[in-house]
């Protein structure tokens, strides 16, 4: 059966509060640079939560799937919510549900959540599933992703091939990586060596060529990451 959304978020809450331990949750909010406080649950201890409350879900179609994501995402008032939310959207058992439907769910969660720790696990494993499942459509959308304002949008483009290995349709990666790499962002140079060190482990002698093809216009930070497995 499929929960009532507002009653799932409370039950996550307070399943996070009777795990919570106060005293961790002002260092990890000032690690993670976060307005949004934290209840204090490590992430071991957090994983285990959401899958005790997510477990017995079920839901009847994809939409009302969606539905529960975006209402624990909107009206989370602690961080350790809106990792439940991702955790929801992660589930294997919901994996069919992973289609271009889901796509604006996942941009949403991308541009509100204007941080790495919610961006990346979004970008590999919400996004890179539905490229696997629908490549035309999505990589069309990340190559407009890639030239976005947003810079998370552009982030997510890079980095949704990560878990990818020798799939990697590096016409694709190079191409979210080339709008990118004369930025001064950080948080895109860090992703561009990141996403580069990944394929690395398929296949270092490519990443070599690029680097050296590229060498002058890519950031040191992006150089050095991106040699660390090749």
């Amino acid at each position: 059966m499929a929960p009532h959304s507002p009653i799932l978020l409370l039950a996550l809450r307070r399943a996070l509060r009777r795990v919570a331990q106060p005293e961790k949750a002002k260092p990890m909010q000032s690690y993670m640079k976060s307005s949004m406080p934290y209840h204090g649950v490590p992430t071991p201890v957090a994983d285990n939560v959401f899958k005790s409350v997510f477990s017995p879900l079920e839901f009847p179609d994809s939409e009302s799937w969606r539905r529960a994501i975006l209402d624990i995402w909107r009206n989370a008032r602690f961080r350790e919510e809106r990792y439940g939310a991702i955790a929801l959207a992660r589930q294997r058992r919901f994996a069919a549900y992973q289609t271009i439907e889901a796509l604006p769910m996942y941009e949403e969660m991308i541009v509100t959540g204007a941080w790495w720790d919610f961006v990346d696990t979004i970008a590999a494993h919400g996004i890179g599933g539905l490229l696997r499942n629908d490549k035309l459509r999505v990589s069309r959308t990340m190559l407009r992703w890639s030239r976005s304002p947003d810079m998370w949008k552009r982030r997510t483009s890079i980095l949704c091939q990560l878990t990818f290995k020798t799939d990697t349709d590096l016409k694709l990666l190079f191409a979210c990586i080339e709008a990118s790499l004369d930025s001064p962002e950080f948080f895109l140079r860090k992703a561009i060596g990141w996403a580069l060190r990944q394929y690395a482990w398929t296949n270092p002698g490519e990443v070599r060529r690029y680097v050296e093809k590229n060498v002058t216009r890519l950031s040191a930070l992006s150089r050095r990451e991106a040699l660390k497995n090749s």
